[in-house]
């Protein structure tokens, strides 16, 4: 079960982002994020925080 499958790991971490407010996951660049030119969906606030790995 220790096993990684490294097209699952970057599905499910690379380029994803989850809002401080509102706990919404957004894919989208990280330069993009950096910048400030994603805006969450839901609630439109710009904090963004990568998503934790479990």
């Amino acid at each position: 079960m220790g096993t990684k499958i490294p097209v699952a790991q970057k599905r499910m971490f690379h380029d994803v982002f989850v809002c401080k407010k509102c706990n919404k996951k957004i894919r989208s660049q990280s330069v993009r994020v950096v910048t400030g030119k994603v805006k969450c969906p839901r609630c439109g606030g710009r904090a963004l925080r990568p998503v934790r790995k479990k």
